[in-house]
């Protein structure tokens, strides 16, 4: 086991489920390892936030790595995605409606917070469906809300354009940077520069989509991938089997989160997804360009699309420097490696995404750094 940091018994185990099976499971994953060098990764913001809050980087044999990939949506919006936000801002009677997190989130030189702070009107709402009573409630203005998420999220912005044109509403719009994760999952892969042995999939995204996106990590890469819930031993249960599919080199997507995830996922959510948006090329902070990788607004709805809509000048994208949140999205380092990490880039003053977001790799390890 790991020589620095608490040990096994050092966590409170009693503060969730299972706690003689969570110290089974983390003997178990040891005795696996052995002495290898096993490099997982997962997938999603929430996964992230839970490995550490329950320490458990802390007490994983010392080969065994946890590396946190690109799940957190905010984190993954590219510079230009957030400036081209911005410039819709600045449109004389524009009405901004966005997420909070989306606030606080650097682009090249301004932020949509340091644009609510010179007098533009960016409201922070909870549900696209907040947006849609703005706009309903200022029939004179433009009302644009500003869409990030994966396949969990998709569908509820999907019905929400679907409401929007059943109830007529002219002033209303979206600026969409929606994203689905097997492509960057494929990205990340078939990145020579980063070794992953195995993948924590995310459990809120296959309620969606189920298993059947993911075969091609072991069709292709030989990588193994366990879909997984957000208890403690839902985790750890997963990372016991990811370790041996990876020693007894036989890997396979197994769906450990039965509770959670069916194997055809959601049908009725992806069909409504489907007739909203379709595929498209997306640009990824970390990732680039991946093929076929975001969602856009399908032409019969055009109307409700603000890239299209509005015309605004957006300003060459300029990654902010010294940052490295790309290459800790991309799985290349972990967020401490970053010389920005706790020093000039902490929750209070950001430097890049993942240091804003709740559910960011940089943020998650600042926050629970001590465990």
């Amino acid at each position: 086991m790991s020589a620095h940091g608490p040990q096994a018994a050092d966590i409170d185990f009693d503060a969730f489920r299972g706690p003689a099976l969570a110290r089974e499971l983390i003997a178990r994953i040891g005795r696996i390892v052995g002495d290898r060098d096993i490099n997982l990764m997962e997938v999603c913001g929430t996964h992230t936030v839970s490995i550490g809050r329950y320490g458990f980087r802390s007490v994983m044999p010392a080969g065994l790595h946890l590396l946190s990939g690109p799940g957190c949506p905010v984190c993954v919006t590219a510079n230009r995605d957030i400036d081209h936000a911005i410039a819709l801002s600045r449109l004389d009677g524009a009405i901004i409606a966005t997420f909070g997190d989306m606030m606080r989130v650097p682009g090249s030189t301004s932020s949509l917070r340091a644009e609510k702070a010179a007098g533009r009107d960016i409201r922070i709402v909870y549900s696209p469906l907040d947006a849609l009573r703005i706009a309903e409630d200022n029939p004179e203005r433009q009302v644009i809300f500003m869409s990030v998420g994966f396949e969990t999220t998709t569908p509820t912005i999907a019905a929400c354009i679907l409401e929007a044109s059943e109830r007529g509403l002219e002033n209303f719009s979206m600026f969409t940077a929606n994203k689905m994760t097997p492509p960057a999952l494929r990205a990340i892969a078939d990145d020579p520069e980063t070794r992953i042995d195995g993948f924590i999939l995310p459990g809120h995204v296959s309620t969606i989509t189920g298993a059947a996106p993911y075969r091609f990590l072991v069709e292709e890469f030989a990588t193994p991938g366990v879909i997984t819930g957000f208890e403690p031993v839902d985790i750890l249960e997963g990372i016991e089997m990811l370790v041996r599919m990876v020693v007894d080199r036989a890997p396979r997507i197994e769906n450990a989160y039965l509770r959670g995830v069916n194997a055809d996922g959601n049908p009725v959510a992806r069909a409504l997804t489907d007739q909203v948006f379709e595929p498209c090329d997306a640009a990824w902070r970390g990732l680039g360009e991946l093929p076929q990788s975001g969602l856009r607004i399908r032409r019969e709805f055009a109307r409700f699309d603000a890239a299209r809509r509005f015309e605004v000048f957006v300003e060459p994208a300029v990654e902010p420097r010294g940052c490295r949140c790309g290459d800790v999205l991309r799985g290349r380092i972990a967020p401490d490696a970053c010389p920005l990490f706790g020093r000039a880039c902490t929750p209070e003053n950001p430097v890049g995404p993942c240091m804003v977001s709740s559910e960011g790799s940089c943020a998650a390890y600042y926050r629970f750094r001590d465990r």
